[in-house]
């Protein structure tokens, strides 16, 4: 799924449902590494997300002082 696609409701349920099979042990050592992999991406995209926010609400509020 390209990063412009996932929404950050969606990263944080697949981060989720991740560690949800880490801490039942439902993945072997082979697939561990990769669902790894993808957290760390999906987190990236949070942390995009956010700092995007962020900085469109301070914008808005810098304009709502003028």
């Amino acid at each position: 799924m390209d990063e412009k696609e996932v929404t950050y409701k969606m990263a944080i349920e697949e981060i989720e449902a991740i560690l949800k099979k880490i801490e039942k042990q439902d993945l072997d050592v082979d697939d561990l590494g990769n669902k790894l992999k993808r957290v760390n991406e999906l987190v990236g995209i949070c942390k995009k997300k956010l700092h995007t926010a962020a900085k469109e609400v301070e914008k808005i509020l810098n304009e709502m002082e003028t």
